[in-house]
């Protein structure tokens, strides 16, 4: 048996998919690990094709959107935007 490691892009299939990764990324309120599940739909749709999308380059987008990435405003816009997807604000619901 051959064991890989677990890649998140692999089983985004569904748009339902990539708005439940998503969103449960941002619930951990941590900039670092969103900007790396960003990254993972991008792979998910063809890092070359969000690429060509955004006018960006694919390696700039791989740094950006990684664990260690600092993407700026701009960015996470406009990979959004490729994905067909948008920034939203809303008030946080009380805990």
């Amino acid at each position: 048996m051959e064991l890989r490691p677990f890649d998140p892009a692999n089983h985004l299939e569904t748009e339902e998919d990539i708005l439940f990764y998503l969103e449960a990324a941002m619930e951990g309120n941590d900039p670092k690990h969103i900007a790396s599940a960003l990254g993972d739909v991008a792979r998910s749709k063809g890092m070359t094709e969000i690429a060509r999308k955004t006018g960006l380059g694919r390696q700039a987008l791989y740094s950006a959107l990684s664990e260690s990435g600092n993407p700026t405003l701009e960015t996470l816009v406009a990979v959004l935007s490729a994905l067909g997807l948008e920034l939203t604000i809303q008030k946080r619901s009380a805990a």
